[in-house]
């Protein structure tokens, strides 16, 4: 069962409309007179605005909606689900490291999104294979270990 509100005037955009709160139709409530109320979040520590559980808006995405998140960005970035983008970057191909693993383009066409392209390498290497100084010797230990994994495929 649903209830008629009041037709008033607004007291903010002077149309006629129905009543919310405050002598104001609901668009202008929630442009001009709601607040939302600050807390201490729960996660952060940070005085900011309450989005939901005790948290602000950016723990509350972060904690409740993280992988969606995630999901959605690798997507539209790289075309790849984020299933695949976790196995990928498990560990960096050259020195198996698992902390921080970036994601990183064979043939550095970031359009060529395929899983042969697509390698995992920790933040200092990635550095080191785009820097001129390192990028000859990182490309050798990548393409070593490229041929160690592909060598027992081409048994089978």
């Amino acid at each position: 069962m649903t209830t008629k509100r009041k037709i008033i005037i607004c007291k903010i955009c002077k149309k006629e409309k129905e009543h919310h709160a405050k002598d104001a139709c609901l668009l202008c409530y929630k442009k001009k007179l709601w607040k939302p109320k600050k807390i201490i979040c729960k996660n952060c520590g940070k005085e900011k605005y309450h989005k939901a559980f005790g948290l602000c808006e950016l723990c509350h995405s972060k904690l409740h909606h993280y992988d969606k998140i995630k999901a959605h960005n690798y997507k539209k970035w790289h075309n790849i689900s984020l299933d695949l983008y976790r196995q990928i970057t498990q560990k960096c191909l050259v020195c198996n490291f698992d902390k921080v693993v970036d994601l990183h383009h064979l043939d550095e066409n970031h359009d060529n999104n395929s899983e042969d392209n697509l390698i995992g390498l920790c933040p200092n290497h990635h550095r080191m294979l785009h820097n001129s100084k390192y990028s000859v010797e990182i490309k050798q230990k990548i393409n070593e270990e490229l041929k160690k994994i592909k060598s027992p495929l081409d048994n089978l």
